[in-house]
């Protein structure tokens, strides 16, 4: 079973740009989420291309997962359980399951930043750019960014590698992501990161 690393202060992998994965590990067990659910699915895909490609240019990854109100749960509870789960849902989280050099932070709100170590990380890391992928499209990921470029962070959210209920929700995201926080919505296709 993959493991987040755990890592001495010394350990934190300095790197100007930073995957950061919202929510990705999640039951996805809530009203109305059966179209979050199928585009989810196709998004996990695109998202292990993204991760492996990133990977072999030594970028590191971060996990930002909610804890779904369990205080006493730990990440390795919630992939478990994720994991275990039948159907997509289950397939979603085995595709993106963490690797043991990815760090894994536990959110309680919609932002990755809120209430969270992130910020002190990606300052020990070093971090000038973040590339955001993960569900939803339209709330945790959005947040997450717009919390990214108020701190001033180059931001990139890979349009095929994110989900939302449906895609007229998700085109709103993406299109107030672009023209209201200037960030890249280009798909994980194509030009190299160090691109944009």
């Amino acid at each position: 079973m993959p493991r987040s690393q755990v890592l001495k202060p010394t350990d934190v992998p300095r790197s100007p740009v930073v995957l950061l994965l919202v929510d990705v590990i999640n039951p996805l067990q809530f009203p109305n989420a059966g179209g979050l659910v199928r585009e989810a699915v196709r998004a996990a895909a695109k998202i292990s291309k993204l991760k492996a490609k990133l990977k072999s240019r030594n970028i590191p990854a971060i996990y930002a997962n909610d804890n779904y109100g369990t205080w006493q749960s730990e990440f390795s509870d919630i992939l478990v359980e994720c994991m275990g789960l039948s159907g997509p849902r289950g397939e979603i989280a085995r595709t993106l399951a963490p690797s043991e050099k990815d760090l894994v932070i536990l959110k309680p709100q919609h932002s990755a930043f809120h209430s969270t170590p992130l910020q002190h990380l990606l300052d020990r890391m070093e971090a000038e750019k973040l590339i955001i992928v993960g569900f939803a499209t339209d709330m945790c990921v959005m947040l997450s960014a717009t919390d990214a470029r108020m701190s001033g962070y180059s931001v990139w959210v890979p349009s095929d590698c994110t989900a939302a209920e449906n895609p007229s929700r998700k085109a709103f995201a993406l299109r107030h992501l672009r023209q209201s926080f200037k960030c890249s919505v280009r798909a994980s296709t194509g030009r190299m990161v160090s691109d944009d």
